[in-house]
């Protein structure tokens, strides 16, 4: 829970301007708390309550959010090798936990400390407390962003971005890394004007390809 701290500091005032532009969108207190505690995806989230305020159907709600979230792919991929041992009791939660932040925050663990035996603990300690967090944050934007003129206008969703920012550069320590990031980066503004966010889709299966081409590709220490 205490490796969650960083990502809740910023995932609370994404929730909170959630909570707060969920109700200008004609949804009310349950249901935009079912969206939090059910959906548990923010940028689907936000996608979803944009496209009702304009009265979108809800079968191209429902397929636009699938492919903002075809991220979470990749994410299962990376996971399943080390949760693969689980029985369905834990896979089934686990999965349910696992978003942007959550993998940030858990992936690495496994990378460090791959024979700790209680790692799908701590994954269930990160995905629980910023579960949590997100939809207190929520119930603030509810009942109190209402309150604040403009709120969303202030740029608070920034916090996140900086958060992932931060987690990231620690990660920067060779080629194939900085490649991978350096692509993601330049494909995510290229590809920024396509729909639904498909860029970030792209952006994300390049930079992955490009950073395996070049840790297999680079020249190993003798021995």
């Amino acid at each position: 829970m205490l490796d969650a701290v960083p990502l809740i500091v910023g995932g609370i005032p994404f929730g909170i301007i959630f909570g707060t532009l969920a109700l200008n969108a004609g949804l009310d207190v349950w249901q935009t708390m079912g969206m939090s505690s059910i959906v548990f995806a923010g940028s689907a989230q936000f996608v979803a309550i944009g496209m009702l305020a304009t009265g979108t159907s809800i079968g191209f709600i429902v397929a636009t959010t699938l492919i903002v979230n075809l991220r979470h792919l990749i994410y299962a991929a990376s996971m399943l090798p080390h949760v693969k041992h689980l029985d369905q009791r834990w896979r089934i939660p686990l999965g349910f936990l696992l978003i942007d932040e959550v993998f940030a925050a858990t992936y690495p663990r496994y990378l460090n400390h791959a024979q700790d035996k209680n790692n799908h603990w701590h994954y269930l300690g990160v995905g629980v407390a910023f579960y949590v967090s997100w939809n207190i944050a929520t119930v603030i934007g509810i009942f109190f962003g209402a309150t604040i003129p403009g709120i969303e206008n202030w740029g608070l969703d920034f916090a996140m971005s900086a958060t992932f920012i931060g987690m990231v550069i620690p990660h920067l320590v060779n080629k194939p890394m900085i490649a991978a990031v350096l692509t993601s980066a330049v494909l995510s503004i290229i590809t920024y004007q396509l729909p639904h966010k498909i860029g970030l889709v792209i952006s994300a299966i390049v930079a992955m390809a490009v950073g395996y081409y070049l840790e297999q590709h680079q020249p190993r220490k003798k021995t």
